[in-house]
C-alpha cells in the first residue's frame, strides 16, 4: 500500500513537471495583472522543478556561486544597525535565486525562448491599452478582487502626473517593463520579418501544450502565416510609443541602443546611420551651445530635448539628482567595506542628511556596495559578467545554434545587457514584477547555455 501511494505521489508530480513550462508562460501573461497569481505560479513551477531536477541543479557551479553569496548576504544582515530591515530587505534576493536556479534547469530549448517571448509581447497589450486610456482619456479607476489576488489601480493622468504608468506604481518602472519586452517583442519581429522575406526559416521544436502550441514558430515554407507578424507590428509600435511616454530618459536611451544593437547584428548599415542622425540631432538640440542648439531645436520636439537637459523639470533639489545619490552611497560604502550598512538601510541614512525621503540611490551596484560591502557587490556583478560572456561566447562558437535560432538568443542577451544598463541608472528589484522577470530571463539564457555547452563538449571529445 505504502509502494503505490508513494508511486502515486510520484506520478503526480512528474506530470506536474512535464507541464510545469506552460504555467510559467501563464504566469508571464497574468503577471503585470495580477503580481500575486503570478508569484504564486513561478513558485509552484519552482518547486516542482527542484522535486524533479534537484540534482542537476545543485551539480551546477554558478548555483554553487548564488549560494554562497546568499550565505554572504545573510551574514551582512547580522551585522546591519537595523537587522529586521536587513533581514526583510533579503526577500529581494534569496527567493529569486532560487527561482533562477530551477527555471535555469527548466528552460533548456529555443522553442522555449519564443513562448517565453510571446508571453510577455502578449500579455503588455492590455497594459499598454489601459495606460493610453490613462494618459489621453483620463481613465481612472481602482478594482479589487479579494484584496491582492487581483488589484488594478489606475491614476488619471499617469504618475506622476503626465507621464504614463499605467498598473505600475510609478512611469520609471512602467519603463523598465516596456524596455525589456520591446526589445524581445523587437527580436520576434525581426524573426518573422526574415520567415516572410526567406518563405519560412529553422525553429526549433519542443514540447508545447494547448493555447501555447498555437504561439509561431515556422519550420517551413507553408506554414508562415502574416498573421503573428501583423500583431507583433502592432504590439511592438504600441510598446514603444508608451515608453516615449513613460518620459523616462533611461528607457528611451536603452530601446534606442537595442534597435542599434539588432541593425548592427542585421548589418543595417543604412539604418545605423540614420538612427545615429537621430539621436545626434535630438542630443545637440539639448547640449549644444544656444546658437547650435537654436538650429536643432527648431526640428526636434522640446518634449525630447527639454526632457533630457531637465529644462522640463527646472530647479529640483540637489537632493534629488542621481550624482548627489550615487557620492552618498560611494561614501558610505567606503565608511563600511566588509559588511555594508545592512540591506534598506539607504533610504534611512539619506533621509537623516538630505531631509528628503528616497527609496534608493538609483543603482543597484552602488546600492549593494553600500547595504552589503563590496565583497557582496563584487561577486554579484562577477556572476552576472560570467552569464553574460559565457553567453556571448556560446552565440559566437557554438556549431548547434542555427541562424533563426541566433537570433533569439541575441535577443535573450540584449534583453540581459538592457537590465544592466537600467540598473546602473535605477533599481528594478523592488517591484516583485519586473525582479521575477529579469531573473526568469537570466535563467533563460543559463539554460540554453548549459544546454549547448555540453553538446560542444561532448562533440569536442569525440573529434
Amino acid at each position: 500500500m505504502l509502494g503505490a501511494s508513494l508511486n502515486k505521489v510520484f506520478d503526480y508530480f512528474k506530470s506536474r513537471w512535464q507541464s510545469s513550462w506552460n504555467y510559467s508562460l501563464w504566469a508571464l501573461l497574468i503577471f503585470p495583472l495580477s503580481p500575486l497569481v503570478g508569484a504564486v505560479t513561478v513558485g509552484f513551477v519552482s518547486l516542482i522543478t527542484w522535486l524533479k531536477q534537484s540534482c542537476k541543479i545543485n551539480r551546477r557551479p554558478l548555483n554553487w556561486g548564488f549560494a554562497l553569496l546568499s550565505v554572504l548576504l545573510i551574514v551582512s544582515a547580522g551585522f546591519a544597525q537595523d537587522k529586521t530591515a536587513a533581514f526583510l530587505g533579503l526577500f529581494n534576493f534569496l527567493p529569486f535565486f532560487l527561482l533562477f536556479a530551477a527555471h535555469s534547469a527548466l528552460i533548456q530549448t529555443f522553442a522555449q525562448l519564443r513562448q517565453m517571448a510571446w508571453a510577455l509581447v502578449i500579455g503588455s497589450v492590455p497594459v499598454v491599452i489601459l495606460g493610453f486610456g490613462q494618459l489621453f482619456l483620463g481613465w481612472s479607476f481602482k478594482f479589487q478582487i479579494f484584496w491582492v489576488v487581483l488589484s488594478w489601480t489606475v491614476r488619471p493622468g499617469g504618475n506622476p502626473p503626465g507621464r504614463i504608468a499605467s498598473f505600475f506604481l510609478h512611469a520609471n518602472t512602467f519603463a523598465a517593463y516596456l524596455t525589456i519586452v520591446f526589445i524581445l517583442g523587437l527580436g520576434l519581429w525581426l524573426e518573422q520579418w526574415a520567415w516572410g522575406i526567406k518563405g519560412g526559416g529553422a525553429g526549433s521544436g519542443g514540447r508545447r501544450g494547448k493555447f501555447f502550441s498555437l504561439l509561431p514558430a515556422p519550420c517551413s515554407p507553408a506554414s508562415y502565416t502574416p498573421a503573428p507578424f501583423l500583431f507583433l507590428t502592432v504590439a511592438v509600435i504600441a510598446d514603444f510609443v508608451a515608453l516615449i511616454f513613460t518620459n523616462s530618459r533611461n528607457g528611451w536611451a536603452i530601446a534606442i541602443f537595442a534597435c542599434l544593437a539588432y541593425a548592427l547584428y542585421q548589418g543595417w548599415r543604412i539604418l545605423v546611420g540614420g538612427v545615429a542622425a537621430i539621436v545626434s540631432s535630438v542630443l545637440l538640440a539639448a547640449f549644444a551651445p544656444l546658437p547650435v542648439a537654436h538650429i536643432f531645436r527648431g526640428v526636434v520636439p522640446a518634449f525630447f530635448w527639454a526632457r533630457l537637459n531637465d529644462d522640463m523639470y527646472p530647479n529640483r533639489p540637489v537632493a534629488l539628482m542621481r550624482k548627489t545619490q550615487w557620492e552618498f552611497a560611494w561614501s558610505l560604502a567606503q565608511q563600511h567595506p566588509l559588511t555594508g550598512w545592512g540591506l534598506r538601510s539607504f533610504s534611512t541614512l539619506y533621509n537623516a542628511k538630505m531631509q528628503i525621503p528616497l527609496g534608493h540611490p538609483h543603482n543597484l551596484f552602488l546600492m549593494l556596495s553600500a547595504e552589503t560591502g563590496f565583497l557582496n557587490a563584487l561577486l554579484f556583478c562577477g556572476l552576472l559578467a560570467w552569464i553574460l560572456i559565457t553567453g556571448v561566447q556560446l552565440l559566437q562558437k557554438s556549431k548547434y545554434i542555427n541562424t533563426g535560432d541566433r537570433l533569439i538568443f541575441f535577443s535573450y542577451l540584449l534583453a540581459f545587457v538592457g537590465w544592466i544598463l537600467l540598473n546602473t541608472v535605477d533599481v528594478t528589484l523592488f517591484d516583485f514584477r519586473l525582479n521575477a522577470l529579469s531573473w526568469l530571463i537570466v535563467a533563460a539564457i543559463c539554460g540554453v547555455i548549459d544546454r549547448y555547452s555540453q553538446k560542444d563538449r561532448l562533440r569536442s571529445h569525440q573529434n
